[in-house]
């Protein structure tokens, strides 16, 4: 128990919480013009001025729940507490002060473990002091705890569906690495081999073949840039915890086995177009891994499409790559709420100092385009 309580208390955050959006200011733009509609309206309604323009006071509070949520629940407690100072000892009665369940939310949905403590710690005592003082009576007691008890649930569960997420994404990115490694061991090896055969030819003909010698030093020079390039581009992914699908081992060549008939699902026209020689195999590898994931989508996703589209092209700067289905419409597509592809497939484009967009095509189905850097700027 004492260990469960000590990692309540040394809960960290959630990482990147939401700034201000413009549904936080939608929201008090309704609950403005609700708590003055409520002090027109009500005539049971005590100290009817004071009530309503404390809590239109209190509104802005909603703006700052996410980034300081303690201090803001804190805020509201303390006024509405010596409010009735003020007030002849009745409390602020306002239904529109409800909005008070979303800062108990947010404090423990975007808290710290030792502020959702302290926070709880104020509510659990504010509400028998209001018992004492005769401002609330006994039997609301049981509401007001069901209320709070119930908030505090919703807010857990959002919370830790969103750790599960984080852990989920933390163990693909992890296995990624493991693959990337892998690799980084193939690639390097494979340099190394090279130059170690330029560098034996070159000694076996030194004395006969001066030429033949300088161009073996020539080569190896070449594949030793190589092999530094795309180990310092892959330390980089490693030490930045990027995805791991930009690593070599794949060639644009190797989308021609995309191509074709399934059993089932739509077929794969593929196009390869204009210069591809001496591409960095990074991004020969994530060309590969966008246009395989995109027929991958287009494969479950696309309604009634019967073909997919794959078209790379390449100038002396970068390289494009256009996937496009002949589907019903973008309406049933992942674009709102993208999963690990959509979202791999933009992380993978943008390491590489490249871009990648997917959406409704001009005419119907989806469309995926990707430009990236012949040589992997980002590297």
């Amino acid at each position: 128990m004492h260990r469960f309580l000590r990692s309540v208390w040394n809960e960290p955050r959630p990482p990147h919480p939401p700034a201000r959006v413009w549904r936080d200011w939608a929201l008090v733009g309704v609950i403005v013009p609700v708590a003055v509609l409520e002090g027109v309206l009500r005539p049971d309604l005590p100290w009817r001025v004071p009530s309503v323009v404390l809590t239109v006071a209190l509104v802005p509070t909603l703006l700052w729940r996410r980034t300081r949520p303690l201090a803001m629940l804190v805020v509201v407690f303390a006024v509405t507490s010596l409010a009735p100072l003020l007030m002849g000892g009745d409390a602020v009665e306002t239904y529109t002060m409800a909005y008070i369940l979303v800062l108990v939310y947010a404090l423990f949905r975007w808290g710290s473990g030792r502020e959702a403590v302290i926070g709880l710690t104020i509510m659990l005592v504010s509400v028998p002091v209001s018992i004492l003082l005769g401002r609330t009576a006994p039997a609301d007691m049981i509401g007001a705890f069901t209320f709070i008890f119930a908030v505090v649930a919703v807010a857990g569960t959002f919370r830790y569906r969103a750790g599960a997420r984080m852990r989920e994404l933390d163990q693909v990115k992890l296995l990624e690495r493991e693959q990337l490694a892998r690799d980084l061991h193939d690639t390097v090896a494979h340099h190394v081999s090279a130059m170690a055969i330029r560098a034996q030819a070159g000694l076996a003909t030194a004395a006969s073949q001066p030429d033949a010698a300088a161009d073996a030093l020539r080569v190896i020079e070449a594949e030793a840039s190589r092999a530094l390039a795309e180990m310092r581009a892959m330390v980089r992914v490693l030490r930045l915890n990027e995805p791991a699908e930009r690593a070599p081992g794949r060639t644009v060549t190797d989308l021609r086995q995309l191509a074709g008939r399934p059993l089932t699902g739509p077929s794969v026209d593929v196009e390869i177009a204009g210069d591809l020689g001496d591409l960095s195999p990074s991004v020969e590898a994530a060309v590969y891994r966008i246009a395989q994931e995109a027929v991958t989508n287009a494969r479950r996703h696309a309604r009634h499409a019967t073909r997919v589209e794959v078209r790379v092209d390449a100038d002396d700067t970068s390289v494009r790559l256009r996937v496009s289905d002949d589907g019903d419409g973008g309406s049933g597509r992942p674009a709102a709420s993208p999963g690990y592809g959509l979202i791999g497939m933009a992380e993978r484009a943008d390491l590489l100092g490249g871009t990648c967009h997917a959406g409704p095509g001009p005419g119907r189905g989806w469309t995926v385009t990707a430009v990236l850097p012949r040589a992997g700027a980002a590297a």
